[in-house]
C-alpha cells in the first residue's frame, strides 16, 4: 500500500513508519519537524511541512495516490492545552479538518487516526470500553473528540472507512535502540524516571499519594510502543481486508501505579534516585485502565510486549543511548 504518515518524524510516528517499512509499504510522511526529527524517519521519504500549509498538502495528494492516510501530527501536552487552548484547537481540530477535506476529495479509501484515552476525561470506572462517556477535561482531550467526531461523520456521508485509535499510556522504545522517545521537557512518567536515574534530572516528583488505590498513587494503563505501533498495522488490515469503521482502545487491560513504575527503573537501572511527594494535579483520575476486548477481537491484535520490566528495559536503553548522542 502506499501511505501517507502525517507526524510521522515523532515518537509514536516514527516507530508505526519503521513497522511499515518493514512490512513492504511505500510511505510518505509528511512532518513539520517541530517536535519530531528527521533521523527518526527509518523508513520511506520525508516531505518537509505543514498541515496548515494547503498548497504544500495539495501538493502531496496530487503527487500520489494514497490507499490510506495514518494521522499522528497534533499537540499533546496536557497542561499547555489548558494554557493556550487555541492552539490545539487550531492544530489538532482545523488541521485534522483540512487534511480530512483532502482525503475526501482526492479519494482516500483508508484513514487511522491517532486519539487518546483523554477523551474519556474522568471515567467513573477504572476499567473503561469504548462505550464510556467522552466526557473530555482539557482542550488537548476534546480537540481529539472533535477530530474522531468528524471523522466519523465524514464516513457516514460516504468518506474514507476509518479507525480511531484511543491510546492509553505509551511508553517504551525500539528494542533495538535505533529511535525512541526524544521530545525536549517530556512528562511521560517512565522517561522522566529513567532521565532521573541517569542525572539528567534532579528528581522524580509522585502527583499525590492519597488516592483509592493500593498505594496510594495513580494508576495507569502503559503500553509499549511496538505494541502500539503494530496495532496500527493491524488497523490498516483490517480495513483493507473490508472491515466496518471502528473506535478502539489501545492499552494492556491492567495497570500500574506511579511507585510501581519508580521501582521498576530503579530494579532495571540498577540506579536509586530521588523521588519526591507533591500535591494531586488536576483532572487526575485515580485509576485509568483500557478495556481491549474490542481491539482483540476486531483486529486480532495480541500484545508481544506486556510486561513492565521489558517497557521500561526498551526506555532505558534508549535513553543511555540518547543521552550520549
Amino acid at each position: 500500500m502506499k501511505i501517507l504518515v502525517t507526524g510521522g518524524a515523532g515518537y509514536i510516528g516514527s516507530h508505526v513508519v519503521r513497522q511499515l517499512g518493514e512490512a513492504g509499504h511505500e510511505v510518505v510522511v509528511y512532518d513539520n519537524l517541530s517536535t519530531g526529527h528527521r533521523w527518526a524517519i527509518l523508513s520511506g521519504t520525508l516531505v518537509e511541512g505543514d498541515l496548515a500549509d494547503g498548497e504544500r498538502l495539495d501538493a502531496v495528494f496530487e503527487a500520489h495516490r494514497f490507499d490510506a492516510v495514518l494521522h499522528f501530527a497534533a499537540f499533546i501536552v496536557v497542561p499547555e492545552s489548558v494554557a493556550e487552548p487555541l492552539k490545539y484547537y487550531a492544530n489538532n481540530t482545523r488541521n485534522t479538518l483540512g487534511l480530512l477535506e483532502r482525503v475526501q476529495r482526492f479519494g482516500v479509501p483508508h484513514f487511522v487516526f491517532s486519539s487518546t484515552a483523554a477523551v474519556y476525561g474522568m471515567p467513573e470506572q477504572s476499567m473503561v470500553d469504548e462505550s464510556a462517556p467522552l466526557v473530555p477535561i482539557n482542550p488537548y482531550g476534546a480537540s481529539k473528540m472533535m477530530s474522531e467526531r468528524m471523522l466519523m461523520d465524514l464516513g457516514v456521508a460516504g468518506g474514507p472507512s476509518y479507525v480511531a485509535l484511543r491510546y492509553f499510556n505509551v511508553a517504551g522504545a525500539d528494542p533495538e535502540a535505533r529511535i525512541g522517545q526524544a521530545t525536549p521537557d517530556a512528562t511521560h512518567l517512565i522517561k522522566v524516571a529513567c532521565q532521573a536515574a541517569l542525572g539528567q534530572r534532579e528528581r522524580l516528583q509522585i502527583f499525590g499519594t492519597d488516592y483509592p488505590t493500593p498505594d496510594g498513587t495513580c494508576i495507569r494503563d502503559y503500553i509499549h510502543i511496538e505494541d502500539l505501533a503494530r496495532a496500527h498495522l493491524a488497523a490498516l488490515d483490517y480495513l483493507a481486508g473490508g472491515g466496518a469503521s471502528a473506535v478502539l482502545n489501545c492499552g494492556y487491560g491492567r495497570g500500574y501505579s506511579v511507585r510501581e513504575v519508580a521501582d521498576a527503573v530503579r530494579r532495571v537501572s540498577g540506579v536509586e534516585f530521588r523521588v519526591d511527594e507533591a500535591p494531586r494535579r488536576a483532572g487526575d483520575p485515580p485509576a485509568l485502565v483500557a478495556d481491549n476486548t474490542r481491539i482483540r477481537r476486531e483486529l486480532g491484535w495480541t500484545p508481544a510486549y506486556d510486561d513492565l520490566d521489558r517497557i521500561v528495559a526498551d526506555a532505558w536503553r534508549w535513553e543511555r543511548k540518547f543521552a550520549n548522542q
